[in-house]
């Protein structure tokens, strides 16, 4: 196996250190140190619950430490498209979960004070063709039709953002008011810190399995046997390697992402482009321009792959999305750093809230096709309900495993987004 490239979040951030001498029980365990496995983790804590969190290998080792740092409402792939995959309903209460959640996100840095670079500045998806143009009025007309913000900027508005000449190509953008941007390995730091000072405890152990014994639930590590009352597995990607019943239903997809060295600051937003598969550039307050997506261009699309490794080709093609939007900046540009990581994705492009079919009493959340941002406070919070009662909170159930839409991989070839 080659060696996996750190993030620019992950090389930015200490070490956090875990602990190795696991205990033999716990009122639940949570397995996974990603945002959704520390937010559950904070709010179990903060209940006074006795709560373990289980990561193989370091906080923010895989999604969310390698991701592009953006914290937007709304669902994976256009409200519009929702609406025709999902529908209406459920691209609302999907909306309306990731507008609750920038609420609790703002509440949680503010109160623990958590340093990881959150700001709210919007996004911008811009339109390189006619077509992508029209797509986002429509887009636009949908959003205000159903009571959400977003607006359409010409390219004088757009101009007026960005600190160099855009490309000829451009024509406008989409903007999303209030959308944020954060330092994602810092933010699930401090959620960890967060929680350890009210009492919950992290640990670094590889899951094996989970077993369900009479009213005990029995997890097997590389570091013994911890038994529980309550699991929860917030693994995504790696949710069959714990739950092998979802290998067909939660599928790991390869996405990369490449960062160039510190230049003067050239845009404070978010933004989205369509150059290739829906690329994403994000400029870090120190002045990396952080550049990520292509990933179609991978061996299988990237379906199944199970290493995060940078691959040439997807590299090359995120090496020409900078110079095309932003000419002029051309001879600033020198990559510094070049890195991969798994998406879990679902053939819908929603994400699973639900008890495994087959262990009862385990919770999982998982499939959020590179868009589990937007969720993590939310979605903790409400596992941690969960988690407590046995039941699965309402706004939970657009999630649930049984939804018609969701169907299986079973060619892992075909990407279906």
């Amino acid at each position: 196996m080659q060696s996996e490239p750190l993030s620019h979040w992950q090389r930015t951030v200490p070490a956090f250190p875990l602990a190795t001498d696991l205990p033999p029980t716990a009122d639940i365990v949570v397995v996974g140190g990603g945002l959704l496995g520390t937010a559950t983790c904070y709010w179990l804590a903060r209940t006074g619950a006795e709560v373990v969190l289980l990561e193989k290998t370091a906080l923010a080792w895989g999604a969310t430490g390698r991701n592009g740092g953006f914290v937007r409402a709304g669902p994976a792939g256009s409200y519009l498209e929702v609406i025709t995959r999902l529908g209406r309903d459920v691209a609302r209460a999907t909306m309306d979960v990731t507008l609750e959640n920038q609420t609790l996100l703002r509440q949680v840095i503010q109160e623990e004070a958590i340093a990881c670079e959150y700001r709210e500045p919007g996004t911008l998806q811009l339109a390189m063709t006619e077509v992508q143009a029209e797509h986002s009025q429509q887009e636009i007309d949908q959003l205000r039709a159903d009571g959400y913000t977003a607006e359409w900027l010409t390219r004088t508005q757009v101009q007026e953002l960005i600190q160099a000449p855009l490309g000829p190509e451009m024509s406008g953008a989409r903007f999303y008011p209030q959308q944020g941007l954060v330092h994602s390995a810092r933010l699930v730091h401090g959620l960890m810190q967060a929680a350890q000072r009210s009492g919950a405890r992290a640990y670094q152990a590889e899951v094996s399995s989970i077993e369900r014994t009479g009213s005990a639930i029995r997890v097997q590590t590389s570091r013994g046997m911890l038994v529980a009352n309550t699991a929860v597995v917030a693994a995504n990607a790696w949710t069959s390697t714990v739950l092998p019943e979802v290998s067909h239903i939660i599928m790991p997809v390869l996405e990369q992402m490449l960062a160039y060295a510190p230049i003067a600051p050239i845009f404070d937003t978010g933004i989205s482009v369509d150059i290739v598969d829906g690329e994403y550039l994000h400029q870090t307050p120190s002045g990396s321009i952080l550049v990520g997506g292509c990933g179609i261009l991978a061996s299988n699309a990237g379906v199944g792959i199970w290493e995060s490794v940078p691959l040439p080709p997807v590299q090359e093609a995120l090496e020409r999305i900078v110079p095309r939007i932003f000419p002029a900046l051309t001879p600033q540009l020198h990559v510094t750093q070049r890195w991969a990581g798994l998406m879990g994705c679902t053939t819908d492009l929603h994400p699973i809230v639900d008890y495994a079919p087959s262990h009862p009493g385990v919770l999982f959340v998982g499939g959020f096709s590179g868009h589990g941002m937007p969720f993590g406070l939310r979605f903790g919070q409400l596992l941690s309900e969960a988690a407590l009662s046995g039941e699965l909170p309402a706004a939970l159930w657009p999630f649930r495993l049984d939804r018609p839409s969701l169907g299986r991989w079973d060619h892992p070839w075909e990407r279906p987004f």
